[in-house]
């Protein structure tokens, strides 16, 4: 049996390394990259110059998204994208890219990917994967598990602020 949606949101909730591993990659964009947990509202609070908003809405992506069985098939589809689009030379060996750092292949292979469709997926198998070997919160997860999960949420983050879609909103803005 499947996760719940409510278990998923709970997996990332109240997180010690999920600003750290998420947002602070994106601190290029912005310098406001740590969070606070709302336990009333089960949600990181959403703050001007921060991208607490987006990381709630792609939390929200993944519970509802229907994990699939091999989440690895989505992010051979962006890598190969690398290959094609970009003439990388990496190349598949077993289950493992080589030639380049995947969370940067996955990045640069994710620019064809629409509305980060294969990025969504694959983030909700490798959550998926981590209720399998009984790991019920981020935090529990084994490192190279975590990072790679973490850097596709900073991915679809980082791909929806250049496409115009997060909800980022700079500091001396008003939201509409």
């Amino acid at each position: 049996m499947g996760a719940r949606a409510d278990d998923i949101r709970g997996f990332f909730g109240w997180s010690e390394v999920l600003n750290y591993l998420v947002l602070r990659p994106l601190s290029h964009i912005t310098l406001a990259w740590e969070m606070r947990w709302d336990p009333v509202a089960r949600r990181y609070e959403p703050e001007p110059g921060s991208f607490a908003d987006d990381l709630n809405a792609i939390i929200e992506l993944i519970a509802k998204a229907a994990p699939p069985d091999r989440y690895r098939d989505n992010e051979d589809r962006i890598a190969e994208r690398v290959v094609c689009d970009l003439g990388w030379p990496i190349q598949k060996r077993g289950t493992r890219w080589v030639g380049a750092d995947y969370a940067t292949i996955l990045e640069q292979g994710a620019f064809r990917d629409m509305r980060q469709r294969d990025l969504i997926a694959a983030a909700a198998g490798r959550v998926r994967g981590a209720f399998a070997h009984g790991h019920r919160h981020i935090d529990e997860m084994e490192d190279s598990h975590r990072t790679m999960l973490t850097a596709l949420m900073a991915i679809i983050i980082y791909h929806r602020y250049c496409d115009g879609t997060a909800l980022f909103v700079e500091p001396d803005e008003e939201p509409a």
